[in-house]
């Protein structure tokens, strides 16, 4: 019995195959650029989603469920999120942290020239470029949203990873410059093989 002839399918029209081709070709690089699954925020002193997580402060919108996702670019001073939006790395969903409340956020009391802890609870570890600590100069205004121009121009503490990874819960100690009064601390966790940073501001009383 003859074969029943094959019938060809129907090529792709050239201008299907090349946009199929294009798309392909823009997914890679998106698909390289996922960012990285590194989150964490201070723990001591709290920062302020650290607050909102616990309920210690309320009417925080969404950051109260995810206190370790403020994150966005780095770079930070020289780029980064834009000013007076720091404390929320530029992200919308979190700019309850970057609302000074009047300048009554919960404060952790210090003492300048003391030898002073800061601890980051880790949900997910990354490599590491470095995690810095800035503070407020001495003068600036609690009841305005953070900007680089109140912020001193060089960290007072900073601790290099050179691309390891840390463990889930890290620890950094340094001696607290001398100031006076309330002050907001400013914690850059620099990640090494993304484009992004994670930030953390607490409220501090130097007194």
């Amino acid at each position: 019995m003859p074969r029943k002839p094959r019938i060809p399918r129907p090529a792709l029209p050239r201008k299907r195959t090349l946009a199929l081709g294009a798309a392909a070709a823009v997914g890679l690089p998106l698909a390289l650029a996922t960012p990285a699954l590194s989150h964490g925020y201070t723990t001591s002193p709290p920062s302020r989603s650290s607050l909102c997580a616990t309920g210690q402060v309320t009417g925080c919108g969404e950051i109260q469920w995810e206190p370790q996702s403020v994150e966005g670019p780095k770079g930070f001073p020289g780029s980064g999120p834009a000013d007076g939006k720091i404390c929320a790395a530029g992200d919308s969903r979190w700019a309850p942290l970057d609302d000074p409340r009047g300048g009554q956020w919960p404060a952790t009391a210090v003492s300048g020239g003391s030898s002073f802890t800061i601890s980051w609870k880790l949900t997910a570890v990354h490599a590491t470029t470095s995690f810095r600590y800035f503070l407020t100069r001495d003068g600036w205004n609690p009841s305005q949203p953070l900007t680089r121009a109140a912020l001193d121009s060089q960290p007072f503490l900073s601790q290099s990873y050179g691309g390891q990874r840390p463990s889930s819960t890290v620890s950094h100690t340094g001696t607290l410059p001398a100031k006076h009064g309330r002050h907001l601390l400013l914690a850059v966790w620099d990640i090494a093989d993304t484009g992004n940073a994670f930030y953390s501001c607490a409220d501090v009383n130097f007194g």
